[in-house]
């Protein structure tokens, strides 16, 4: 019998209103919906976890979520709202959902106290450094400008890519195996003002923060690129691997047994786990 896996809270941030010629005509036509690109599901369980979604409510109830976790992993989504960091409203900002933001602002939040693992991903990543103080470039390519790609101008074509550089004594590059790689890139928002307590540890040539980690915490990152679409790559899998790993040691540092869950997730691996480009959320 397998060891139990680590259960693993997923965020989801993203909400539609269905049109109604979309809604199955028998089932329950919600007016609302919570969206999230299963390629997260995957990464998360070829990584040896087993994730569960928390859906965005209360953010008092951040706590209660996160008493039976051992990890927290933010996923991507739209863009968070500038009022969480006492900004104007840039002109090509896109939609935002202030009361999503609350909700994983929390869940940064608790999960830190706890001293829990966090790997955060895209709009995750932007979450994370506003939690801790800092603030956001709202759209990249009037405030940077496009010496970088850092989007696709339509759904349609096909996906960015670009380099980043890894700062080497970093726990990204550890984990990676690397200081050098190429990245899928569906972003216009990244990091401004560096949070408390953060280090960039990852850069594009133009400069744009990529990824961002906790020095202090067991594991705790951020990373702008979508690496549960590309978890088909040895270093992507391997970042999966060691969120997981730690885990896997913070529940084994607790008492609760609410914490793992049997390995019903037999069978699914790393390469099991990249989706569409149509896909990302």
């Amino acid at each position: 019998m397998s060891s139990p896996r680590p259960l693993i809270g997923l965020t989801t941030s993203e909400i539609r209103h269905p049109e109604p010629a979309e809604q199955i005509p028998h089932a329950d036509a919600g007016r609302e919906e919570v969206v999230l690109g299963s390629g997260y599901f995957r990464a998360l369980a070829g990584g040896g976890g087993a994730p569960v979604v928390m859906p965005p409510l209360d953010p008092d109830l951040a706590s209660s979520f996160l008493a039976g976790l051992a990890g927290v992993c933010l996923s991507g989504g739209p863009d968070v709202d500038p009022d969480s960091y006492g900004a104007e409203r840039h002109p090509k900002l896109g939609e935002t959902q202030p009361h999503v933001d609350r909700f994983e602002l929390a869940v940064v939040r608790e999960a830190e106290r706890l001293g829990m693992p966090l790997l955060a991903i895209c709009r995750g990543a932007q979450v994370l450094n506003v939690a801790h103080g800092g603030d956001l470039f709202q759209h990249l390519p009037d405030e940077v400008g496009d010496t970088v790609r850092h989007v696709r101008d339509n759904p349609e074509d096909p996906v960015v890519w670009h380099e980043v550089e890894v700062e080497a004594d970093g726990l990204l590059a550890s984990v990676l195996g690397t200081t050098r790689l190429d990245v899928n890139s569906f972003h216009h928002q990244a990091p401004k003002r560096v949070g408390d307590g953060l280090r960039v540890v990852a850069r594009a040539s133009d400069g744009v923060v990529e990824a961002i980690e906790v020095p202090s915490a067991d594991f705790e990152l951020g990373v702008q690129w979508h690496p549960e679409a590309i978890a088909d790559r040895p270093e992507q899998a391997a970042l999966f691997a060691a969120f997981v790993d730690a885990a896997r040691r913070y529940a084994a540092s607790t008492s609760s047994t609410a914490r793992t869950a049997a390995g019903s997730h037999r069978g699914m691996s790393a390469g099991d786990s990249a989706t569409s480009a149509t896909g990302i959320r």
